[in-house]
């Protein structure tokens, strides 16, 4: 990791934001986050908040990481993005898919807390329907079904022509098992892991058990976009990036990651500033034409004063910072 900076040095930089959302996601009507600048540039701290500190501190290595070193030399100058449609009803559709330029791959939302399979296979429909028959869709279920579950859904999935569904398990036991059940009954999807990598101990586990066919990785919860790499090289899967619904400051960060891989087979899901009704930055990373190129993002001093959190948020977020840099103190003594 990168030397770890003073904490004085990151309160006395300390931003914090809320951002309010389009659309409901992942049950969050706003988006909080903290930035901070260092010597090469901005970085972002936006674990959410029900996680807890260890976790979490991989997040702030990763802001640090951004803000205090290199990035790796890119090998592509062009990422391309896809789209990424919560779950809306069927009618919305068409609206949220207008925010991405050019994306011909969409990303949807299943297994909503209150929703049922025919929720999902409507919304499913609905972007084929707009996206047209040669478009991708890769459905998300963030760990939300057992195996029996995600077996019928991913049979009537399948229908829709689906690139691959992501996370349809919690565990990388129960997605071992769903890869050989689907095999077994003809139902061709192939499995993605997402939380097994980004919130596991042993993010390789995916790999030895054979319990994914591609995996999906993001910056701030591998702790940066050194480790991914590492990770990504050492799974030996093909690796699709993804955001951690950050802001154009994350968002930067991950499409640097996809930039440096050594193969990108796959549209990256680095589009969700658009999910956002505004942002910190004067010209926000939002896909044109369905792509993003690299570079790094500076906020807007008018956007970062506009979108400033309350006063007791602000707190809450300083206190935070200062118990996952403790983790990572601790953590550098610990070596």
């Amino acid at each position: 990791m990168t030397d770890l900076p003073p904490l004085a040095a990151l309160l006395e930089r300390a931003h914090v934001v809320s951002i309010p959302m389009r659309v409901r996601f992942r049950g969050l009507g706003e988006r909080e986050a903290l930035l901070f600048e260092g010597p090469s540039g901005w970085g972002e701290f936006a674990p959410f908040t029900e996680y807890g500190d260890e976790e979490s501190a991989r997040w702030l290595a990763a802001a640090i990481e951004e803000a205090h070193s290199t990035r790796p030399t890119p090998v592509r100058t062009v990422v391309p993005v896809n789209a990424t449609v919560p779950a809306v009803a069927p009618d919305r559709v068409p609206e949220v898919l207008a925010r991405f330029d050019g994306c011909t791959t969409a990303k949807v939302k299943v297994a909503e807390r209150g929703q049922g399979l025919l929720d999902d296979l409507d919304r499913i429909a609905a972007v084929r329907d707009a996206m047209g028959p040669h478009a991708r869709i890769r459905i998300d279920a963030n760990g939300a079904w057992d195996v029996e579950t995600a077996t019928e859904a991913l049979r009537r999935s399948a229908a829709y022509g689906i690139e691959y569904a992501e996370q349809p398990c919690a565990t990388v036991d129960e997605l071992a098992e769903l890869r050989v059940v689907l095999a077994r009954n003809g139902i061709d999807v192939p499995v993605a892991a997402d939380e097994s990598i980004r919130r596991a101990e042993d993010p390789l586990l995916v790999a030895a058990k054979e319990a994914a066919d591609l995996i999906v990785v993001k910056v701030a919860p591998l702790g940066g976009v050194s480790a991914a790499l590492d990770i990504v090289a050492a799974c030996g899967l093909p690796a699709v990036v993804s955001s951690a619904l950050d802001t154009s400051v994350g968002i930067s960060a991950g499409v640097a990651l996809a930039a440096a891989l050594p193969g990108l087979d796959h549209a990256c899901g680095l589009g969700t500033v658009g999910l956002f009704v505004s942002d910190v930055a004067a010209d926000p990373l939002r896909p044109r034409g369905g792509v993003l190129h690299p570079r790094r993002v500076t906020p807007d001093v008018e956007a970062l004063t506009r979108l400033a959190a309350r006063p007791d948020r602000r707190q809450w977020w300083l206190e935070r910072l200062a118990r996952c840099h403790a983790v990572l103190v601790a953590a550098e003594v610990d070596r």
